[in-house]
């Protein structure tokens, strides 16, 4: 179960991704996007693409190799779902970009953030 701070550093953490993806030249597209079946993180364009970001923040001692085993198959599937309800909500603007899915590792350690791995393509279907 999340505490109300674990949810503000996962806040914190997925706001320093949508900034490491700005200084790439990325436009972050939207943040925290919701649908009946799950959310989606961060949602950018990189011109070529349409990029699903999954973002896990994670403390130095954790249990799931930080955030990589929280992916599981059935989490993938539900971002595929919200994936697909995102496009259908705005076929018009991005029909033209192929996707990726993207998967963002960020460490908190001592009150500091920071990107511990950034993995492209990350979850194929």
């Amino acid at each position: 179960m999340r505490t109300p701070n674990s949810h503000l550093i996962g806040l914190q953490g997925e706001d320093l991704v949508a900034q490491h993806l700005q200084t790439q030249g990325c436009e972050i597209i939207a943040r925290r996007w919701q649908c009946p079946c799950s959310d989606l993180d961060l949602v950018a364009s990189d011109r070529a693409h349409l990029i699903f970001v999954e973002v896990k923040t994670r403390s130095r001692h954790n249990w799931d190799q930080n955030g990589l085993l929280a992916i599981t198959p059935s989490k993938q599937a539900r971002l595929y779902q919200a994936a697909t309800h995102f496009l259908g909500a705005h076929d018009l603007e991005y029909h033209q970009f192929p996707c990726r899915f993207d998967l963002a590792l960020v460490r908190h350690q001592g009150g500091q953030l920071w990107l511990h791995s950034y993995i492209t393509n990350a979850l194929t279907f």
